[in-house]
């Protein structure tokens, strides 16, 4: 067994860009998503994916509500053709779901903190393109009816998902900022992962 010093640690933090902390000190997140998603099953009905599909819309509400912030906003150049929210409400009407709304989580989530709930968004476009093969598979659904909200972009997921990475890493922040953007993605997922596990309970 191997022991990490403070001093290593802490130089660990200041090497490592953005993207590769966020992606390290988020694994066991991503896992965790894994094994909700699999105990939710949300390809096992309409109704089960139709639940599914309302916690993507209040997820991406959470996310929009942030892309006001001119800080945000400025790190991003291309943030307009981020977020799904108007895309899962269309699903929604295809499956005669009408929201009766949320309070939102990301109310607190001030920069640089609201970027790791921006980052929790965008990573789920690239695990997205499983979830779209099951949905069209499974359901029978496509990206011009109920499947809207895991489509990739039109540029392609990749393209898309590097710009992002590369607007992480050009804010060349800080340690402390680089916490509170890791702090903000833990909490998105927290989040997320509450509403799997209470689909049954989203109106």
């Amino acid at each position: 067994m191997t022991f990490t010093t403070d001093t290593e640690a802490q130089s660990h933090t200041t090497t490592a860009s953005l993207a590769q902390r966020l992606k390290a000190e988020t694994a066991g997140e991503h896992e965790r998503m894994h094994r909700l998603m699999a105990k939710a099953d949300v390809f096992a009905s309409k109704e089960r994916y139709s639940r599914f599909t309302l916690a993507q819309y209040y997820f991406q509400q959470d996310v929009e509500y942030l892309f006001q912030h001119p800080e945000l906003a400025a790190l991003i150049p291309d943030i307009e053709v981020r977020g799904r929210a108007q895309v899962a409400l269309q699903d929604l009407h295809d499956l005669g779901i009408k929201p009766e709304g949320h309070e939102l989580k990301s109310l607190d989530a001030v920069h640089p903190e609201g970027l790791g709930w921006i980052y929790v968004s965008e990573g789920s476009t690239l695990g997205a393109a499983f979830l779209f093969k099951e949905a069209q598979n499974s359901l029978g659904l496509s990206a011009g009816f109920g499947a809207r909200n895991l489509a990739a972009y039109p540029e392609g997921r990749a393209r898309v998902w590097k710009r992002f990475v590369q607007a992480l890493d050009a804010a060349d922040f800080n340690g402390s900022q680089q916490d509170a953007v890791i702090q903000g993605a833990l909490n998105a997922f927290g989040h997320f992962g509450q509403m799997l596990e209470q689909l049954e309970q989203l109106r």
